[in-house]
Order: C-alpha cells, then sequence, then structure tokens
C-alpha cells in the first residue's frame, strides 16, 4: 500500500452521513458510531432520506472531511458522488460499516474494520490510503471487482431458477406416494458466453471462443493496473495486467462490485491510480 497522508489541520472537521438503510437495520450501532465520532471531532450529522439528499449532503460538505454510515451501498454511491464531482479528494473517505453481513463484504475486503467503534476510530484517527478506481465508459465505478458470469447466472435468472424449482419441488413432494420417482435430469452444459476481450489493445479472447466469466479486479493501491481473469470452458484461464480492458458482443451484464449493470454490448473500463482514499487502521500500514 501506499504511504499514509497526516491528518491536515481539517482532520477532525466530519460531514457524518448516515445511510437510511443503516438506520433501519441497526440504530444501535448507529448510535454508537455517532457517540464516538461527536466524542472525538467536531461532526456534523446528516440523515438523508434517499440517494438523491445522501448526494447533496456530500456535495454540500465543504472542507469537512465525509464518513458514511453504511453498507457496501452506501460506500459505492459516496465515492461515485466524489468521483463525479471531478476534484482529486484532499482528504479520504471513512466508512463505518452497518448493515448485515453480505452487504458490507467489500468494506471488509477493502480493509474496513468490523464493528462501530473501531470503525469511528478509524475514522479518526487511522491513515488515508489512495487506492485505484476503476472506471467505465458511462462513468460507473467499480470500487473492488467487476465480474461478466455466464449468461443467466445473474441474481435475476438465479430468482426465476429458484422459484420454478420450488415449485416443481412442491408437486414432485404431492405426488411422491402415488407413482416411483424418476430419475435426476442430467445437468446441462455450462452456460457460456461469446465475447470479444481486449486488455490495453491486446486481444484475449474472440467471438468465435466462448468464456464462461471475465473477472477484472482492482484493489492495488495507486498501482494503476487491473487483473484480467478470462475463464474458458474445459481450458485454463487466461489472464492479463491492463490499464484498460474492452469487452464487446453479444447483450451481456455484469456485477460491478455489488451492482448489477447492462445489458450492454459493448464497455471499457479503465484504471484510474490512486483515484480515491478511505481510512483506514495504522496497523495495516505496509
Amino acid at each position: 500500500m501506499s504511504a499514509a497522508q497526516p491528518p491536515g489541520d481539517d482532520a477532525h472537521q466530519l460531514l457524518v452521513v448516515i445511510d437510511p438503510v443503516a438506520r433501519r437495520t441497526d440504530g444501535e450501532s448507529v448510535r454508537i458510531a455517532k457517540d464516538v465520532l461527536s466524542a472525538g471531532s467536531h461532526a456534523k450529522i446528516c440523515l438523508p432520506d434517499g440517494p438523491e439528499e445522501f448526494a447533496r449532503a456530500l456535495a454540500r460538505r465543504g472542507s469537512r472531511r465525509p464518513v458514511v454510515v453504511g453498507d457496501d451501498r452506501a460506500l459505492r454511491r459516496a465515492v461515485l458522488q466524489l468521483h463525479r464531482e471531478r476534484e482529486p479528494a484532499e482528504n479520504a473517505l471513512a466508512l463505518i460499516p452497518v448493515g448485515a453481513a453480505a452487504a458490507l463484504e467489500l468494506a471488509h475486503s477493502l480493509g474496513v474494520p468490523r464493528g462501530a467503534v473501531a470503525a469511528a476510530r478509524t475514522a479518526l484517527d487511522g491513515a488515508a490510503r489512495r487506492l485505484d478506481l476503476l472506471v467505465d465508459d458511462s462513468d460507473g465505478v467499480v470500487l473492488g471487482a467487476l465480474h461478466i458470469p455466464a449468461l443467466g447466472a445473474l441474481p435475476g435468472a438465479a430468482a426465476a431458477r429458484t422459484g420454478a424449482t420450488a415449485v416443481w419441488d412442491t408437486c414432485r413432494s404431492l405426488v411422491r406416494t402415488l407413482v416411483r420417482p424418476t430419475p435426476p435430469t442430467p445437468a446441462g452444459p455450462t452456460p457460456t458466453h461469446r465475447l470479444r476481450i481486449e486488455a490495453d489493445g491486446v486481444l484475449l479472447n474472440d467471438l468465435d471462443h466462448p468464456v464462461e466469466s471475465v473477472t477484472v479486479t482492482s484493489r492495488g493501491c495507486g498501482g494503476g493496473l487491473a487483473e484480467v481473469v478470462v475463464r474458458p470452458p474445459a481450458a485454463a484461464p487466461v489472464t492479463a495486467e491492463a490499464k484498460a480492458v474492452t469487452v464487446s458482443g453479444a447483450d451481456f451484464r455484469y456485477r460491478a462490485d455489488i451492482q448489477v449493470g447492462g445489458p450492454v454490448r459493448t464497455r471499457t473500463w479503465t484504471v484510474r491510480a490512486g483515484a480515491w482514499g478511505l481510512m483506514l487502521p495504522l496497523a495495516s500500514e505496509g
């Protein structure tokens, strides 16, 4: 990781934006975070009711350093807002992770502490680390990993398959005593994509070669390169490092962190080295 940035004169002038989902999910953790932050800083507390108010609060932060209380979606929303302001952030963003465990995987993978007290203390006295950001050609962002799974493997399709399976299981249970169960149907072929994938202009895969999935990961601290992994069926993955990755082909959907995007026919993701800052514990240096 890059060297920590020492706190500036306004390090303890904070804007604390509490996501409404966090308030509904775990009010006690929100209260604890507010108490710790207010005791250790001059904190202005904002309680937005939705995404628009959330964005307005951040845009009006002035010289205050932003602290977000919420889950991965709140973190992504905050980074996207700061990115769209087109100004290098002088002070890093801090996150107090509040939400269901499944909605905090990104935050913890980036090094944000678990627990309201530890995260609040990090917001006050941690180290600001510059992190890379993947930015696509529609101005979307990826903080951790981009994943393009095989056709039908995203949540909507999975939910539909789950619903159909539940109906079938119910019907099968009703007739189990009347007819002999049929042997299970063999699994079909693995779903694949027909995608053209280029990394810094180098062709990794063309439309005549199916792929099961594509993953692009950029969690480097200022390194400026993303790792690209292309997984063809029944073959070893193809890997590369690149500053820009372009994927094109038939309509495809993708998962940017926890956000599903598309369908699109082409999209380019570019690494912005050290484009945002996150407050992390001092012990995570080096």
